[in-house]
């Protein structure tokens, strides 16, 4: 596979600097996450775009969209490692809507893959926010709701495709979408595409694009599984290291709450009393849940909606545009349906129900605290799950505090015998019988070897 520097299409401009590519031998970069970002008037983008970037209020990039922009603009392959929250929408969109030309090709030329519908919606909104023309169209194509308006899209001909792997692939079967023209690939939120088992999708859609383009590829994490894509389908790419050294935003406040599971409904009231969250998600582990929590939450918590797979495409649409406008002020929602939430209002999460696939948690508080902003993360933890929390904490490097609300600490009767009292009832040095008197109330959260049990 060439780099894409190497192709001159009028439709796709060539790098500002293809007479002199960045050397392919450039060393992986660790980029402080928490640094100041540059203004965009010093990108040098096409006046366009910079006017729809002043517009949409865009002025000084985030860290991450100061590292990512350059050398993908300069037609580099690029791993971008970040966590969620920090501005990869745009890091990625920039540089391709700067190369961008008015063409005549029917397929598009650039192509996004994410792994939900609500990441694929964000998405191409924030691509026809920022379109330097408006002749420039975008086109979400995502399953769970129907095909007429994408088929209608791709038969007029569109620019980007952002989608899922699952609905793009329908479509290539169906001979509606034609790779064959795409320049610019992005693989965004990799790492989750990957848990949920879009490999093969992916793979296969890769092998239907041109050689000859410049690929992306956004992702929290970087494990193996990615690796082994990054050297089969990248051209020696710059890998940027953006995530920082503990896993959670440092504005985040993190607490736990120790609670019986048959009492977390009520703890879970009283902590929207003290708290009163501008707007807050609730994370459950099942969508069954979602919808139990939802029926006993609803009646005394108004403005509270549940969003999860099961939901038609069109109620998850408008529930999703309410949360944006604050009209939905408590959302309950599962992992993957909780993918492309990008709401910069929300000032509390809640962990309702702790996470199975530990990293989860660090993508559940990470819809708090966006760009920067203060958020609260505050998780309902049962007393057999201790060891999930110390895992937690051994991940993101960082313990995390304890919180009490009078009335729900998680406790269990011990039995303890008064043995002066019992012998001298009965006249004897020992006891025969035991007397049990109240029981002692000792906390049983967590086991002793844990770090965080000896501040219980």
């Amino acid at each position: 596979m060439s780099p894409v520097s190497e192709s001159h299409d009028p439709h796709f401009a060539s790098p500002p600097d293809a007479a002199a590519p960045a050397p392919d031998d450039e060393p992986e970069a660790d980029i402080n996450p928490l640094a100041g970002g540059i203004p965009y008037r010093e990108m040098n983008l096409i006046k366009p775009l910079m006017g729809a970037l002043e517009h949409a209020g865009y002025e000084f990039c985030t860290p991450v969209q100061s590292a990512v922009i350059p050398p993908a603009m300069r037609g580099k392959d690029v791993i971008g490692q970040a966590q969620t929250g920090t501005g990869k929408t745009c890091a990625f969109l920039v540089p391709f809507l700067n190369r961008w030309r008015p063409h005549k090709t029917k397929g598009p030329i650039g192509l996004v893959m994410l792994p939900t519908r609500e990441l694929a919606l964000q998405v191409a909104r924030e691509a026809e926010k920022l379109a330097p023309s408006r002749h420039f169209s975008t086109i979400a194509a995502y399953g769970g709701t129907g095909m007429q308006k994408q088929l209608a899209g791709f038969a007029k001909g569109c620019d980007l495709v952002v989608g899922t792997p699952g609905r793009i692939i329908d479509h290539l079967r169906r001979g509606t979408l034609t790779l064959e023209h795409v320049k610019y690939v992005v693989l965004d939120e990799a790492d989750r595409m990957l848990d949920i088992g879009f490999r093969p999708d992916i793979e296969k859609i890769l092998r239907r694009c041109p050689e000859k383009r410049q690929t992306l590829l956004m992702s929290a994490t970087v494990p193996d599984s990615i690796k082994k894509l990054v050297d089969r389908y990248m051209v020696n790419p710059l890998h940027l290291n953006l995530s920082p050294k503990t896993l959670t935003v440092d504005k985040i406040r993190q607490t736990y709450i120790t609670v019986e599971k048959e009492r977390k409904f009520d703890l879970l009231l009283k902590v929207i009393e003290r708290e009163q969250p501008r707007q807050c998600i609730i994370f459950v582990e099942r969508k069954r849940w979602a919808d139990n929590l939802l029926k006993k939450m609803k009646p005394l918590v108004p403005g509270t909606y549940a969003i999860h797979g099961d939901l038609t495409q069109t109620l998850r649409e408008k529930i999703m545009a309410a949360f944006r406008t604050g009209r939905v002020k408590f959302l309950i929602a599962t992992d993957v349906a909780s993918r492309g939430i990008d709401v910069t209002g929300i000032s509390h999460v809640i962990n309702y129900d702790m996470p199975n696939d530990l990293e989860n948690y660090v993508h559940r508080i990470g819809r708090t605290g966006r760009i920067g902003r203060d958020g609260v993360a505050i998780a309902f933890v049962e007393p057999e799950e201790g060891d999930q929390l110390t895992q937690i904490e051994n991940m993101i490097n960082r313990l995390i505090e304890e919180d009490r609300i009078e009335g729900f600490e998680a406790y269990t009767p011990r039995k303890r015998y008064d043995i002066p009292k019992m012998a001298s009832t009965v006249g004897l040095d020992r006891p025969e019988v035991p007397v049990e008197p109240e029981a002692e109330k000792k906390a049983v959260f967590g086991k002793t070897k844990k770090k965080y049990s000896s501040r219980l």
